[in-house]
């Protein structure tokens, strides 16, 4: 099955993407929807609406792979630790098996951000991968041989969940996260991270992308509370190279777009990392926000 067609599922909290790719990586067909909110079998039949529809377009049937926030639970098969709430605790794998008549592969949707700059995007051929989203959140997926690697538990690459590394005094005991703990890698470099932190600095309240364009327009304030990113993240990343040792980390998510990071953090993560010099090379991503979507559908690009 799919040799052919690969279908690529983007099951997000308010949108449904699905795509059609060819075996080079072209797109055939793209549908997107409105994701019913809080109903799992409106959830369930939008899936198969969207799928039939890009089949229907393709005039052929392929395999099946779903992108979504959350993990599956080794122990009950159920989603977990979705956004999407309503999904969670439920059977979404074998229920969207049952809905479509046929098997279908899931993984989160950094995995799948990971995958799809590996296959053919920003990182394509390296052997080792760790593709980040920074945006609303922070989550990560890592890609070994192209093959994204889930882990026993499921949570393979759940980056944005573990402290900060070396921390400033300042920087302790770190802002409340919404996983009920504190200082969180996600509460200083997700974009609603870096708005916080300039506020608790100025007491004025300015959007991530807008302090990133004024501190590249020369503002003096903005400048500093970019730089107080930047050091942040070539920590978190320095953390990650010691423990994984990636060939590329890459970039994605709004955070991504600010231009100064691809030269300032490699800079300064060298003297965080073990090692007398770092060949790891930091990305930006190439599909945007169709890494998700395309991700999903090279989940069958290999038989795993």
């Amino acid at each position: 099955m799919g040799e052919s067609v690969r279908i690529g599922v983007d099951l997000g909290g308010t949108k449904i993407e699905v795509i059609a790719l060819d075996p080079t990586g072209r797109t055939l067909a793209r549908w997107r929807c409105d994701a019913p909110r809080d109903n799992y079998g409106a959830t369930l039949r939008a899936v198969h609406d969207c799928v039939t529809r890009v089949e229907t377009e393709v005039e052929a049937r392929g395999s099946v792979g779903i992108g979504t926030p959350g993990a599956l639970s080794r122990v009950t098969g159920c989603l977990k630790n979705s956004n999407s709430t309503w999904l969670n605790g439920k059977p979404i794998v074998a229920d969207l098996e049952h809905e479509l008549g046929r098997p279908v592969r899931i993984a989160n949707d950094a995995d799948c951000f990971a995958l799809s700059e590996t296959i053919d995007g920003a990182a394509a051929g390296a052997a080792v991968v760790f593709g980040v989203i920074v945006g609303t959140g922070t989550g990560a997926g890592v890609v070994v041989h192209g093959l994204p690697l889930h882990g026993p538990n499921g949570i393979a690459g759940e980056w944005g969940h573990n402290p900060l590394p070396w921390p400033e005094e300042f920087e302790l005991p770190g802002p409340s996260c919404w996983c009920g703990k504190r200082g969180c890698i996600e509460t200083y470099l997700s974009g609603p991270g870096m708005a916080r932190d300039h506020e608790r600095a100025t007491g004025t309240s300015v959007p991530a992308h807008e302090i990133a364009a004024r501190a590249a327009a020369g503002d003096e304030v903005c400048r500093e509370t970019l730089d107080r990113y930047v050091d942040r993240m070539a920590r978190s990343l320095a953390h990650v190279i010691n423990i994984l040792d990636p060939d590329v980390i890459v970039l994605g998510g709004g955070m991504s777009n600010i231009d100064v990071l691809y030269e300032a953090v490699p800079k300064r993560w060298g003297r965080f990392v073990f090692s007398d010099a770092v060949a790891t090379r930091l990305v930006r991503n190439v599909h945007g926000d169709s890494s998700g979507v395309r991700g999903a559908a090279w989940l069958w690009n290999r038989d795993a």
